[in-house]
């Protein structure tokens, strides 16, 4: 039995979410918000700032925040100066055979594409290999390829395919068959590359212009991508709310002489769409550090700097087998929703998975192999290590976007996304310390004490209260005060006599 794939779209002011649903449930999620639009497949006209061959890599100001990070293996065998661009025209002079990649200079004016969005601290990534993807063919300039994709399989069909490039592909320019295009006719795939090549000409009438950084080709948005790349023959229909979407996307399939545009469809209901599709409570879920799963269990993730560590507990589990049996069957469970959450998450780079301890080696192969065919159903790349000594696997998931949980929240301003805040105790405790260095240099008999309102309530705690102890203990009249523009852990002082601010005096 086949199983039922849809595609949610929810449009509303401020974002577009997407939903893929596999049997009714969720399996995938994207989030476009309208401040932070999709960059995957933008291009821009960017400068060489810095060129670092430790790193063998050089960082290219596009405009944005931070630079752009080009590792030289992401250049390709042309790199192309903006300088000499225009006046290649239509022959842009290939390079056939060559292993050497050329390296950029500081200063150098050079077309690249962003592949990887900002995420952190971290730059985009960026390629001198540019590329136009339309909904059956991409188009690569300065190149000479006619590719197929390796997911069409039958081998009639890839020679055809490829004779078929080999006659449309316009000189100087490269040409792939996505794996939608399988079975088309010459037709389609012509007016797909007309399509394409006029985006081209836009590309370039705009470069003529531009002075670095700047845009030069923005890639569709995050809805339109979806559709382009996502919405194949194995998908029963797409769902929208939005009826100009609507009315896009169809006029879209159409013009583009896809078949599918009649498995899209308006929804027209009372209810939120993703409340009719049970989309909004698993939406919910994904911002939570707890999972809850079927048999009690739970699954925890944690985001760190370097990783993603995901922590499986038996939690309200009680089993009738033997524990070894127990413990698998939670780990099972545990494995198949831990992919399903990369997924949905979009967790991406370095993760650790530390399951419950088994003992018997069958049991833990039996794990290992029911994760990896968990994680075989999502389209990122993922590597996966054998179960360590100390029951942990480890993998590497690749990252194209910030994840779903950065996407949606900003780090705490009290405890700065650690998690936690330092206690009252240990606040009063600073305080104290602070007071004995001013004591040590000064004179003066009173001073003003501003904290937060929770630390001024712990101040005042007590039959003798922690802040007459301080006055008694350092012959010091201290009036407090309260400010609820500080942070737990912050405080200021003031002198009384003249109010001047003298709190960093006394930090060390």
């Amino acid at each position: 039995m086949s199983m039922k794939k849809e595609i949610i779209i929810n449009s509303s002011i401020g974002e577009t979410r997407i939903a893929i649903l596999e049997d009714k449930k969720l399996v995938e999620l994207f989030v476009e918000q309208s401040e932070h639009e999709r960059m995957v497949g933008d291009i821009y006209l960017g400068r060489v700032v810095n060129v670092v061959q430790g790193m063998s890599a050089a960082f290219v100001d596009i405009g944005h925040e931070q630079d752009a990070f080009l590792h030289f293996s992401d250049i390709g065998s042309v790199l192309v100066d903006y300088k000499s661009y225009l006046s290649l025209n239509g022959n842009r002079g290939h390079s056939k055979g060559s292993n050497s990649r050329p390296i950029p200079r500081e200063g150098q004016e050079i077309l690249v594409q962003i592949i990887k969005e900002p995420i952190a601290r971290k730059g985009a990534r960026i390629t001198t290999d540019l590329s136009l993807p339309g909904r059956f063919l991409v188009l690569v300039p300065n190149s000479d390829i006619a590719g197929v994709s390796k997911k069409i399989y039958r081998v009639k069909e890839k020679r055809n395919l490829k004779k078929s490039l080999r006659e449309l592909k316009p000189e100087g320019f490269g040409v792939i068959a996505r794996t939608v295009a399988e079975n088309k006719s010459d037709e389609v795939l012509k007016n797909d590359l007309d399509s394409l090549q006029s985006e081209w000409k836009k590309l370039e009438d705009k470069l003529a212009k531009a002075s670095p950084p700047s845009l030069v080709y923005k890639d569709v948005t995050m809805a339109s991508s979806v559709i382009r790349d996502l919405f194949t023959e194995d998908v029963d229909r797409v769902v929208l709310d939005s009826k100009k979407q609507y009315t896009e996307i169809t006029n879209y399939l159409k013009d583009v002489g896809s078949k599918l545009a009649d498995r899209i469809d308006l929804y027209r209901g009372k209810s939120l769409i993703f409340d009719h599709f049970d989309v909004e409570s698993e939406f919910e879920k994904c911002l939570s550090r707890k999972v809850w799963m079927p048999s009690g269990g739970h699954v925890i993730f944690d985001h760190t700097e370097a990783l993603v560590a995901v922590d499986v507990n038996s939690g309200k589990f009680v089993g009738r087998k033997q524990p070894e049996e127990n413990i698998l069957r939670v780990n099972l469970e545990a494995a198949r929703e831990i992919a399903r959450q990369l997924r949905l998450r979009d967790i991406g780079g370095i993760i650790v998975v530390d399951f419950i301890d088994l003992m018997e080696s069958k049991n833990k192969k039996r794990l290992h192999d029911e994760f990896s065919k968990e994680l075989r159903k999502g389209r990122a790349q993922v590597n996966l290590s054998g179960i360590s000594e100390f029951g942990l696997i480890e993998l590497t998931r690749e990252r194209v976007r910030p994840s779903l949980l950065f996407a949606f929240s900003e780090p705490c301003p009290t405890c700065d996304g650690l998690g936690r805040v330092i206690s009252e105790s240990a606040v009063l405790t600073k305080i104290e310390r602070w007071i004995r260095r001013f004591k040590a240099e000064r004179k003066d008999w009173a001073i003003s004490l501003i904290v937060h309102p929770s630390m001024a309530d712990y101040m005042m705690l007590g039959f003798i209260s922690n802040v007459r102890r301080l006055m008694w203990k350092y012959r010091l009249k201290i009036n407090v005060q309260s400010d609820d523009g500080l942070k737990v852990d912050q405080f200021k002082v003031l002198q009384k006599k003249n109010g001047l601010d003298v709190t960093e005096q006394f930090v060390v």
